[in-house]
């Protein structure tokens, strides 16, 4: 029985967090309630400057590009025309740039697979093409070697006949 007990009071011990914590952390959540319209002080822009959120922005989308480039990911004509995109406002965030980073590479990839697609196709079209070339080379002079001992044999025919009546 008293183990029954000890056990309910040392379960409960563990659930239970320090009133110190919750008071703590419900002060700490608080500071962020105290933001609203009355409390500011100052313009938006003074506050928080939009030049210094476009400088972040930008310095953290060209380490993001230097990072890549040093990696091997991007080659440098990819780095120098995302680097002037990023220059003109064309990505909003990190996560932007590396979506149109992945998205260029898969066209690129795309692109060499169908350029090795239609370069297999034109040299198997050409063996296929050589192939019935040397046949129909094959047929003709064929044809022409029957036609040949055809005339021999004719002109022979023709000798014979003249021999045979004197």
């Amino acid at each position: 029985m008293f183990f029954y007990i000890f056990f309910f009071f040392f379960f409960l011990m563990i659930r239970r967090p320090p009133r110190s914590t919750l008071s703590s952390s419900s002060a700490a959540s608080d500071v962020y309630k105290r933001q609203g319209v009355g409390r500011r002080e100052g313009s938006r822009e003074s506050r928080m400057p939009s030049k210094e959120l476009w400088m972040r922005r930008l310095r953290v989308l060209r380490r993001l590009l230097r990072k890549y480039r040093a990696e091997k990911k991007i080659d440098r004509h990819l780095y120098r025309a995302l680097y002037q995109k990023a220059k003109g406002n064309v990505f909003r965030n990190k996560h932007n740039l590396m979506e149109h980073i992945h998205k260029m590479k898969n066209e690129k990839r795309r692109e060499k697979q169908l350029a090795e697609q239609l370069n297999a196709k034109k040299t198997k079209e050409e063996a296929c093409r050589n192939k019935a070339r040397k046949q129909e080379l094959k047929r003709r002079r064929k044809e022409a070697a029957e036609a040949q001992t055809a005339a021999v044999a004719a002109k022979k025919a023709q000798v014979a006949a003249k021999k045979a009546p004197a």
